[in-house]
């Protein structure tokens, strides 16, 4: 499924062949996945068989698929696009094939990021001599800035996530595992608008000091802060993702109760600071420099923020070190977080959007501390 005109998908491979004859690249090769479904609609299976892209300056693309896989790019909006398809049997060498669609001369050929090891390897014989690059330098560039459409779509699965977290209350009690609540979670996930579910982390008690912690049979106690990271990709293909950290009956404790409001206050510091002009690094600068002066800088662990679109992590990255300034359309979380070996932790994490004078929040559940009754 695409949400993606006719118009728009043309445009986006017009601009994605200009790019790359301005870089001075012969040719791009794009695999299945995120760039492939961006740039023709086409959400291409990731088969051993190789389906592949060619961008070439100054000539129209092709889509190039094994003959079995010819009827679901025709009928994906791909079809629609005026792309020559050229599709091959199954005893003939694809790589040879594309080698031959080049342009006599290629030398530079760029890959996209993703690409299976194995299909990069056969491309390098079937085309020896050639340099092997990254097409992430061109494709990058196109996917940050976010249509309309592609906004509506981020704000579609941000309500949906927000439903999830508004249910919680159903299911985060103590006494339940956290594979029990994790369970319910993604059969929420699912139930609220999503085609897929990407992720559910439920981290109690100490494991809530694991940013990346999954879930486990620990059985959630009374006075438990509990971590509820989750997200899924919605049939439009945009992805959700939204952190809140809960109290799971009984009385938070003391000292996670005051970093808490810590961390509440560096969020907050960080969405309101986001506007067009800014760097990425002073958006991540904003939020750490709160915790910092609160005297929790070394349990702040990771970044403030990833891209979000049709990837659940993509540029920009919200991050010390990276001065890519902002620019409306841009999309990507707001997570700062506070971890305290062995004890609990505690993330808040929104996705926002750049706007032309400023910031739209795409989460809007309560970012104060909840406690659920038992």
């Amino acid at each position: 499924m695409t949400i993606f005109t006719k118009v728009e998908l043309t445009d986006r491979l017009a601009k994605a062949r200009s790019a790359t004859e301005a870089s001075g690249i012969d040719a791009v090769l794009i695999s299945p996945g995120a760039d492939l479904h961006y740039l023709t609609g086409y959400d291409a299976k990731p088969l051993e068989r190789l389906t592949c892209l060619v961008l070439r300056p100054g000539a129209e693309p092709l889509l190039v698929v094994p003959v079995l896989e010819r009827a679901a790019a025709q009928a994906s909006p791909a079809g629609d696009l005026g792309l020559e398809l050229v599709s091959w049997h199954e005893t003939e060498d694809p790589y040879a094939l594309v080698a031959a669609l080049l342009p006599p001369g290629t030398r530079r050929i760029a890959y996209d990021n993703h690409m299976w090891a194995e299909k990069l390897l056969a491309f390098r014989s079937a085309l020896p001599g050639t340099e092997q690059e990254l097409a992430g330098e061109i494709l990058r560039e196109l996917r940050m800035r976010k249509s309309g459409n592609e906004i509506e779509a981020l704000r579609r699965a941000g309500a949906a996530i927000d439903r999830v977290h508004a249910r919680m209350a159903e299911w985060l009690r103590p006494g339940r595992t956290e594979r029990e609540v994790g369970a319910d979670i993604a059969e929420a996930i699912a139930a609220e608008g999503h085609a897929t579910v990407d992720f559910v982390i439920v981290g109690s008690g100490p494991n809530g000091a694991s940013p990346h912690h999954d879930l486990s049979d620990r059985v959630i106690q009374p006075g438990d802060p509990v971590v509820v990271d989750i997200g899924g990709t919605t049939a439009d293909g945009y992805c959700s993702d939204s952190t809140r950290t809960y109290v799971a009956g009984g009385e938070a404790p003391e000292e996670f109760a005051a970093y808490y409001e810590v961390l509440l206050r560096a969020q907050i510091a960080a969405c309101e600071h986001v506007r067009p002009g800014v760097t990425a690094a002073s958006v991540d600068a904003a939020a750490r420099d709160v915790i910092a002066a609160a005297g929790y800088g070394e349990r702040f662990i990771h970044r403030t923020g990833h891209g979000i679109g049709m990837q659940g992590h993509e540029d920009p990255y919200i991050v010390a070190g990276n001065e890519r300034v902002l620019e409306p359309g841009m999309a990507f979380s707001i997570e700062p977080g506070i971890y305290v070996d062995g004890a609990h932790g505690a993330r808040i994490e929104d996705i926002v959007v750049v706007t032309d004078d400023g910031v739209e929040r795409l989460n809007l559940t309560p970012r104060e501390l909840v406690v659920i009754d038992a």
